[in-house]
């Protein structure tokens, strides 16, 4: 079957091990949400669930490996903890709020 101009300009090209393939997207593929690269400032939720307990507020400074919160999720409590010496700059959610996926929960900034 003869391919159309409007199809034709769909093909994408790749290389594997210097080869090059032309190929088709899919539509699903092409709707993706697109990556992005995470910003070490940002505590996101990282599954569905439930805060439990805050135990930073905004303004302190905190040590690497201090708690941060407790998320519930699937009747586990997830701890998460200081990745960093930061200072908390911002606060998004409250205890017994329900977030999903991929939530910004806490901003950080430099501690000075």
């Amino acid at each position: 079957m003869p391919i159309t101009k409007e199809e034709q300009e769909e093909f994408v090209d790749f290389a594997v091990t210097a080869r090059k393939y032309k190929t088709l997207l899919t539509k699903k593929y092409q709707q993706r949400k697109p990556w992005v690269n995470p910003s070490a400032f940002e505590i996101q939720s990282s599954i569905p669930g439930t805060v439990i307990k805050i135990f930073v507020k905004e303004g302190d400074i905190v040590k690497e490996g201090e708690p941060l919160l407790i998320l519930e999720a699937m009747k586990m409590q997830n701890k998460f903890e200081m990745p960093f010496t930061a200072r908390i700059k911002r606060i998004d959610i409250k205890e017994g709020e329900k977030v999903a996926k991929d939530v910004l929960m806490i901003e950080l900034e430099p501690a000075e």
